[in-house]
């Protein structure tokens, strides 16, 4: 993470440790219905908890 990316909640339950962790089963579930995007990365889930830095994608 950059000096200027942020990151709020649990950090392990992100879509970017998922992904670094090759749990991709998990992340199919979590961006079926994308509603967020993270500010640092750009991967979409869901629900804001599984991203670093939300912001509402509308």
């Amino acid at each position: 993470m950059s000096e200027n990316s942020k990151c709020s909640g649990d950090h392990q339950g992100h879509l970017c440790v998922l992904a670094s962790k090759g749990q991709f089963d998990k992340i199919k579930e979590m961006v079926k219905d994308p509603k967020w995007i993270c500010f640092n990365c750009g991967r979409v889930a869901s629900k804001k908890e599984n991203l670093c830095n939300p912001m509402l994608n509308e």
